[in-house]
Formats: C-alpha cells, structure tokens, sequence
C-alpha cells in the first residue's frame, strides 16, 4: 500500500523566530525528524507532500479575524523553513514530492489533495508539521471523514501552547481513530 508524509506548514512565518505567527523553537526542533521522515518515505518509494497555507493579503481571509496576516504568496514568510527547502528544492522534480498552496486550515479544503491521493491509490497518510491543534486536525478531521488510514508521529507535530498539543494528540487517537506514534 502506498503512503503519503504530509509536511503542513512548515514555513517561515510558523517556524522562523521572526515568523509572523510563529510556533518558535518547538517547532524548530522538528526539522531533523521531517527530514529523516522524509528520506524515509521518499527512499521507500512513498510520496511527501507540502500542504502550505497560501494567503494573497486580502482581508477576505477568516483568519484574518483570528491571526496576523502570515504566509502571503510571493513573501519569505510563505518559503519552508530550514533545511526542509533544502529537502524540497534537492526532490522537487520527482513525481512523489508535492508542493500546494492551501487557503484554510485542512489541507482538502478548495485543494485538489483528495484526487491527488485517490488517483495515486494512496490512503495510508502521516501527518506532520504546525499546529498541531490547527491546521494539523483540521487536515486528520477531513481524512477521517474521507476514509483515509492515519499516522500522526507525536514527534512530528507541535503548536503553540502544550495544552493544544496534548488536546489534539488525545483526539486524533480517540475521536479520529488514527494511530499516534511516539
């Protein structure tokens, strides 16, 4: 079966010390184990996948209401972080390495994800990335609904504050089914 590593938002404007709605140094603390994740899966055959938030600046976006604005396309802010861009621009040719702008928190939403998937025959997906309470569940509550098998390495998500960790990972395991690995 095949499986895809989704790397949510792991941008500059989540992940930098600078970002204009960042996670900080926990979230900085993930880029060794996404890389080893992500030679992993691509090393196996597998896919990874870059769901990352796409905003244009517009005052349109809800998040708006709830965030500064933060990753607008075009900007630094919008680029991954770290050694991840490394990772991506060294793998960005392959046909299993996939980059998408995404305009809500899961990563289904007004994307073409689902037929991506499906048309792939993958339905075994890890999830990865910031926040953990956010944009993460949102992206496990969309594939839970859509019949998707789940892995959330608890190692491979954070958020903003512990309790939002610890909440969310409670929740993939026991409202969402998904397997939770440490």
């Amino acid at each position: 079966m095949k499986k895809a590593l989704l790397i949510i938002d792991y941008t500059n404007d989540f992940i930098a010390d600078n970002g204009s709605l960042t996670c900080g140094k926990p979230a900085q603390a993930l880029e060794d184990y996404l890389i080893e994740l992500a030679n992993k899966f691509y090393d196996n055959g597998d896919y990874v996948i870059f769901p990352t938030d796409g905003h244009t600046g517009d005052t349109f976006s809800p998040e708006y209401k709830l965030f500064p604005p933060h990753n607008i396309v075009g900007t630094p802010g919008q680029e991954l972080h770290g050694k991840l861009k490394d990772w991506y621009e060294a793998h960005k040719s392959s046909d299993r390495v996939y980059k998408f702008n995404k305009n809500r928190y899961s990563s289904f939403q007004n994307t073409n994800l689902d037929n991506y998937l499906r048309e792939r025959k993958i339905n075994d997906l890890w999830l990865t990335g910031v926040c953990t309470d956010i944009c993460v569940l949102h992206t496990a509550m969309t594939a839970y609904n859509l019949n998707y098998d789940l892995t959330i390495p608890s190692k491979g998500v954070t958020t903003f504050t512990e309790h939002g960790q610890e909440w969310a990972l409670d929740h993939f395991k026991n409202a969402l089914g998904a397997k939770v690995i440490e």
